[in-house]
């Protein structure tokens, strides 16, 4: 696939840390290039969480505060944030003074809402909000024990299949979820959880579906569409939720959801993260 639309991004270049606040870092990225791939977006409901652990401003005295963010970006928004940009730009809060936690969470909203083009949610959090916060893995049952023949490393949605069993509704789950920045080239680690009601899906079938994405290029959000729709199409579920929480880069984690009807999702942190 063509990324033309990168052209510009500071993704695969060189860029200097800012050394003053700077919106106009954030490079967004349209979604709809990549959804067309995908042919007709089915009628869904889910966001991208991020939470940024590399959060620092100064106070109105000068004086440095830590924090931790979590952003929230809707899946309709009509755009993504690359992540070197989004990195980037909470650089740019490092050396700026702030009156207030209050103005600094008014300002990423004003920001992060203008480069997604929807309302983006902004949680800021002192360190002791998650003092002692415990490391879990996703809740299901992990399929990675499974023994299976592996021969494809791109996606291959012809793996997916059905046991013709009655249906079912179970959380199925896999820590061998691997892709590719399609800039860099740069591993992105991942766990991955799948919850539907349905047809029960072929568990050998959906390991190795998982698998398959190992070699492939595309952003983290787009790589949890793509497995939404595949498996949509190849299972035909009642109700289908697709969840994905990626290891930290830069001190950023993305963690995008997608599913058919609103749902709460976990926000508890895996083991690598």
């Amino acid at each position: 696939m063509s990324h033309a639309f990168l052209k510009g991004a500071p993704l695969g270049r060189e860029v200097r840390s800012p050394n003053a606040y700077d919106p106009s870092l954030l490079f967004p990225i349209s979604r709809a290039a990549n959804r067309e791939s995908l042919g007709p977006v089915p009628s869904w409901v889910g966001a991208d969480v991020w939470n940024a652990y590399e959060m620092s401003w100064l106070n109105s005295r000068g004086k440095p505060v830590v924090a931790i963010g979590r952003f929230t970006v809707p899946q309709d928004s009509p755009n993504l944030i690359e992540s070197k940009s989004f990195k980037l730009y909470l650089n740019s809060y490092n050396d700026e003074r702030f009156a207030d936690w209050s103005e600094v969470e008014k300002r990423l909203h004003t920001d992060l809402s203008a480069a997604a083009g929807a309302e983006v949610t902004v949680e800021l959090m002192p360190l002791s909000a998650v003092d002692g916060e415990a490391l879990a893995p996703l809740d299901g049952i992990c399929l990675d024990d499974l023994d299976v023949q592996i021969d494809a490393y791109t996606p291959a949605p012809q793996l997916l299949g059905c046991t013709g069993a009655a249906p079912v509704t179970e959380t199925l789950t896999s820590n061998l979820l691997k892709s590719n920045c399609p800039v860099t080239g740069q591993p992105d680690w991942g766990s991955v959880q799948i919850r539907y009601t349905g047809p029960q899906i072929d568990r050998e079938g959906l390991l190795k579906y998982i698998i398959s994405l190992r070699q492939h290029d595309e952003f983290h959000e787009h790589c949890v569409e793509q497995m939404y729709c595949d498996i949509l199409k190849a299972c035909r579920p009642d109700f289908l939720l697709v969840y994905a929480r990626y290891t930290r880069r830069g001190g950023l984690d993305i963690n995008p959801w997608r599913a058919s009807e609103p749902v709460m999702v976990a926000q508890q942190r895996t083991a690598r993260q």
